[in-house]
């Protein structure tokens, strides 16, 4: 029998010097090789969870994911499979500033160069597919994003077990892991916003990220079940609104309504539909999917969604 496949995380960092994209490459010491900043996944971990604390690990930056680029997939010396997945992530200055790297025994030196460059000097060709792929985004001008992350409630109690309005319904302790173990993925893209449906199952199921980050959550009827149901749902301004203002966020709601904000996401930036959007909104109790915007044109369309599930 075959070993299970070795999975690891990791993202195209990139800043703006001289008004040119740079992209960061990392020396390691022991292999004296040249590579994208990437690491494996430790037990519990999601991979978006991975790529973050990897790329702080190594270069001493805290980032927050983009776009998603791919996954690159190669044999390992002893025979197993190495399944890489990465991302695009965008360095703020305030980020550079912070930096805490040192040169240590995993990593000799940082180097920031251009894409040409970056292509010349790593040392292994998935790495320069990566590379290519990010090479994609700058070209059509969609290197800067940001996400709306829609995200389905925890578990609830059944309506058929609670004697209480539908909206009062509470999570059960499944959902309440779920909620817990959201955090450490959703906040990979460091959210600004946090806005949830009035009911309890869903203002509870953002309880926890919200006192991670210090976001306070928005209360609105526009993503609730009961006032969707009833045709007094406003989604459409709802997600106007959160295009308009071009900052990552999160939107709790419920599984009849999230097709409803897909659908509307599309329409706000001029997307093509496809079974792609409805894919993205049926999600099971405590996922999420993350939808992908130019934060420069939002109208350029949806850049890319990923869909995740609580790891817990």
């Amino acid at each position: 029998m075959s070993e299970p496949a070795v999975y690891a995380a990791g993202a195209v960092c990139w800043r703006l010097i001289d008004g040119k994209i740079h992209v960061l490459l990392i020396h390691r010491t022991v292999y004296g090789d040249v590579t994208i900043p990437k690491g494996k996944v430790d037990p519990g971990e999601t991979l978006p969870q991975t790529a973050v604390r990897e790329i702080e690990e190594e270069t001493g930056l805290a980032v927050a994911l983009g776009v998603p680029l791919g996954v690159s997939a190669y044999s390992l010396l002893n025979g197993r499979e190495k399944i890489v997945h990465y991302w695009a992530a965008e360095i703020s200055a305030e980020a550079i500033q912070h930096s805490t790297f040192v040169p240590n025994g995993e990593v000799a030196a940082i180097e920031w160069v251009t894409i040409k460059k970056a292509r010349s000097y790593l040392s292994y060709t998935p790495d320069v597919d990566i590379i290519d792929a990010f090479a994609k985004l700058v070209d059509m001008g969609v290197t800067r994003t940001f996400a709306l992350i829609a995200l389905r409630h925890g578990k609830a109690v059944q309506p058929g077990q609670w004697s209480g309005p539908d909206f009062s319904r509470p999570l059960t302790e499944r959902g309440v892991q779920q909620a817990a173990a959201i955090v450490p993925t959703i906040t990979a893209w460091q959210p600004q916003r946090i806005v949830s449906s009035t009911a309890t199952r869903c203002v509870t199921t953002v309880a926890p990220l919200a006192a991670a980050t210090g976001i306070q959550i928005k209360r609105t009827d526009r993503y609730s079940q009961d006032a969707f149901e009833q045709g007094l749902a406003d989604v459409r301004s709802g997600i106007g609104k959160r295009v308009r203002s071009r900052k990552t966020a999160v939107i709790c709601s419920h599984g009849p309504v999230l097709p409803e904000i897909l659908h509307e996401i599309a329409l706000a930036t001029g997307s093509t539909h496809g079974a792609y959007i409805s894919d993205a909104a049926a999600l099971e109790t405590g996922s999420f999917s993350v939808v992908h915007l130019s934060a420069d044109n939002p109208s350029a369309g949806i850049v890319a969604i990923e869909t995740h599930s609580p790891a817990y």
